[in-house]
């Protein structure tokens, strides 16, 4: 809902120079007694026309007020929110604010309502005649002085338009509103022209109250100069750091787009071919010369198919690459040459271990029964003993009598029969299991492993890594 609003029935508030500049305001012009009306994000300086929002349902109707019996004349007054009596919300006002008058109200909510107005003077609190259900201030006005400024404030003026020209140049998003500002400077009316520039400012809003509440020219000059100081240095670091951004960008971009460049070159001249051709070239070259049963060169081929068409950027190419890797690191038909010897085992048994006659006679029986089959299928041999007597020796002096690789590792704690089967592969670190791990590190297929401390093996709500070793072996 829009509701227009009377002009004031003095002509000096309403009307403005041919130059665009508003005239003098005669101090009777206003009224001695005003409704206060706070503002919360910063204060406003007079002759600035702008809209201002305000919410609640005490602000509509004080508003309402105003524009019916008081032709539309406020007080906006900076001030800060507190928590009152019953949890309603108080301000703390500011001594010090303009007098604005609202010249269209639209209704933009059911408590929330947009005015358009302008401000003219500032206003002095002398007396508060009312608190609630609004504030009601009897106030004093403060007019600059109307003589020509002396050479003091002339030269504060000067440096003030410059430092305004250089913010321009620094932040062009204000270009219109300086614009604005530089063709309504006049040397000859510095306090306007101080509350114009005023506006623009991004500083503190107790600073800017501060600027606010300072009546004399020439510190109001001195106080203004240092705060656009300050927002000429503010604009100059945030310029620097965006430059620095986008020439980080920009180098980025560049460096991407001539990669790329480079690879569609290298393809079109047949020097290089995309991520997936390359990774299954590897993948071939590791898998030359090795014997994949029917059932494992199935799988590879599979799974090339399927690294072919994914994207290399997906988390799934990953991981079927590494599955690839894992099957064409393992020594698919590579195997050791079996020592047939037997008396070359007995040397060795005897040269790395005093005494144990039984247990060296046992390891030979198997020995001879492997040399006369010819095959080692299924032959686990269990070592009991004490600590310190030779168990891990003697399964490295029949790994040398087999004349084969051996490797050794501890279950003695496990908890996870992850580690005897291995993790799916889609996990991320996924690993195959010990005994795989075991095949891919000592390169042959037929080693002696040998599994120690058995018999601290542990159980655990992650499964049962015994019954995963049973099936294994």
């Amino acid at each position: 809902m829009t509701e227009e609003t009377r002009r004031p029935e003095h002509e000096a508030t309403a009307t403005l120079h041919e130059d665009g500049q508003p005239r003098e305001v005669a101090q009777k012009a206003f009224p001695k007694v005003l409704t206060i009306l706070p503002l919360l994000q910063r204060p406003v300086f007079p002759g600035l026309t702008l809209p201002i929002t305000f919410q609640g349902k005490d602000f509509l109707e004080a508003i309402r007020q105003v524009m019916e019996n008081e032709n539309g004349y406020v007080g906006l007054v900076f001030a800060h929110e507190e928590e009152g009596e019953n949890g309603q919300v108080d301000y703390d006002y500011e001594e010090v604010g303009v007098i604005f008058q609202i010249y269209r109200v639209n209704q933009t909510g059911p408590d929330t309502v947009q005015v358009l107005g302008q401000a003219y003077a500032r206003i002095i609190r002398q007396r508060v005649l009312l608190v609630q259900p609004t504030v009601r201030w009897e106030v004093a006005y403060h007019f600059d002085p109307e003589e020509k400024p002396d050479q003091e404030l002339k030269a504060y003026m000067l440096a003030i338009s410059a430092d305004i020209k250089e913010l321009l140049k620094l932040n062009p998003v204000l270009k219109e509103q300086v614009n604005l500002i530089m063709s309504q400077l006049d040397m000859e009316r510095p306090g306007p022209t101080m509350d114009l520039i005023s506006n623009l400012l991004s500083a503190e809003a107790e600073q800017l109250q501060e600027l606010l509440e300072t009546f004399d020219l020439k510190e109001r000059a001195r106080m203004l100069l240092k705060l656009l100081r300050e927002e000429l240095e503010l604009s100059r670091l945030k310029q620097k750091i965006q430059k620095q951004i986008d020439e980080a960008v920009n180098k980025q971009q560049k460096e991407y787009f001539l990669r790329e460049q480079l690879k569609a070159i290298k393809r079109e001249l047949g020097m290089e071919k995309d991520e997936a051709e390359t990774e299954i070239e590897k993948i071939r070259k590791k898998l030359e010369g090795k014997q994949l049963p029917e059932e494992a060169q199935k799988v590879v081929e599979e799974e090339m198919d399927k690294l072919r068409i994914l994207n290399a950027q997906s988390p799934e190419f990953h991981v079927v690459r590494n599955y690839l890797d894992l099957i064409a690191e393992l020594p698919w038909g590579i195997t050791s040459e079996d020592n047939q010897d037997i008396r070359k085992a007995r040397e060795i048994l005897d040269r790395d271990h005093y005494g144990l006659e039984d247990v060296k006679e046992r390891i030979l029986e198997m020995l001879s029964i492997i040399v006369k089959r010819g095959t080692v299928s299924g032959t686990v041999i269990c070592l009991v003993g004490p600590p310190g007597v030779g168990k891990t020796s003697v399964g490295k002096s029949i790994a040398e009598a087999l004349g084969r690789k051996f490797f050794r590792f501890s279950v003695g704690g496990m908890v996870d029969e992850a580690e005897i089967k291995g993790h799916r592969r889609t996990y991320i670190g996924a690993m195959p299991g010990k005994l795989i791990q075991a095949l891919k590190r000592v390169g042959t297929s037929n080693p002696v492993i040998m599994l120690d401390e058995i018999d601290k093996i542990g159980t655990s709500f992650r499964g049962d890594p015994a019954s995963a070793l049973l099936e294994v072996l």
